[in-house]
């Protein structure tokens, strides 16, 4: 289960660091990478969404704190 969180964890911050670069300057890595809307681009979003919704799981470990 930890290496899922750290996945999840990794996958979150690095579509953060996406985002952050789309709104400042209008560049999306992953599209410059991997290319607009290509296969792998979307498995890349698909994995990031799916790690922000597992991240949610996060809230409950902070509420216990």
């Amino acid at each position: 289960m930890k290496v899922i969180n750290c996945i999840a964890l990794t996958l979150v911050i690095i579509g953060a660091l996406n985002w952050l670069l789309v709104g400042l300057f209008s560049f999306n890595l992953v599209d410059t990478l991997f290319g607009v809307s290509s296969i792998i681009s979307r498995i890349i979003y698909i994995l990031v969404g799916i790690s922000g919704i597992w991240s949610l799981v996060f809230y409950s470990k902070v509420l216990e704190d």
